[in-house]
């Protein structure tokens, strides 16, 4: 068993809550398959689901290595309760209205372009992962802006729907940019840092969109959604493991 390195704790619980983003993201997309408004999109959507399980497997084998405790990227995907997951809420609730998975795409991708392009800048285990990852959501975020401004800009009713769903999704942001002390333990922004940036990648999409942006609270007010770097998460969660997890559990020690 290799020992691990020192500062490797904070670092590891830090990726930790990024593939976790990344897996329940892919698995939410995978929805879409059959389903997506055009043939096109099934397979767009698929493709960026693919991405993000990419991304979770990468960071998911730094973790493990990180750790040096013999687990691999199977048990951390599927040996793991919903408690001991750290993604952030945005991620893990339904999204079976289209306009809420593009709106949903562009607020998460805007992040992760922050995210990834910062850890692709510095000496450190997921570099490799993330200078991969910043190309992918490059793609992600504007194939979700070219969404948002279709649905924004478009019918009366796409324009309704889009409003609606940036007003449902546009609390769950606050999360992903609330401090996060693994993260500075780990020598990495800290997310507060990247709001400015995450924004002006978000808010010219929903201004070209005529879409109300809704108002850029600075702070973290009572009741806005959080606890998922915590383990703290809602019940959509626990429903969306016991579909994803069920085969990995009914034959654990399987191989195929």
């Amino acid at each position: 068993m290799s020992t691990p390195a020192p500062g490797s704790d904070a670092t590891a619980t830090y990726l930790l809550g990024l593939a976790d983003d990344a897996l329940v993201t892919a698995q939410r997309l995978g929805w879409w398959v059959s389903r997506a408004p055009e043939l096109e999109e099934d397979v767009a959507l698929a493709n960026i689901g693919l991405d993000q399980l990419g991304q979770a497997r990468g960071l998911y084998t730094v973790v493990c290595d990180l750790e040096g405790a013999g687990r691999t990227e199977d048990d951390l995907a599927y040996l793991r309760d919903a408690s001991d997951f750290r993604n952030v809420l945005l991620v893990e609730r339904p999204q079976e209205d289209f306009a809420v998975c593009v709106v949903r795409m562009l607020l998460l991708a805007a992040w992760q372009s922050e995210v990834y392009a910062a850890l692709a800048s510095r000496e450190g285990p997921a570099r490799g992962v993330a200078a991969k990852a910043v190309k992918e959501v490059a793609y992600h975020l504007d194939h979700a802006a070219q969404w948002v401004l279709r649905l924004g800009d478009g019918t009366a009713l796409s324009h309704e729907r889009a409003q609606a769903a940036l007003d449902a999704e546009w609390p769950f942001l606050a999360e992903l940019l609330e401090p996060d002390p693994a993260a500075v333990a780990a020598g990495h922004p800290d997310p507060p840092s990247l709001r400015e940036a995450v924004l002006a990648r978000i808010v010219p999409v929903l201004t070209a969109a005529t879409l109300v942006v809704p108002e850029q609270s600075t702070g973290q007010p009572t009741g806005q959604p959080t606890g998922g770097r915590r383990g703290h998460h809602t019940e959509h969660l626990t429903d969306l493991l016991a579909e994803m997890q069920q085969v990995a559990r009914a034959h654990p020690g399987a191989t195929w």
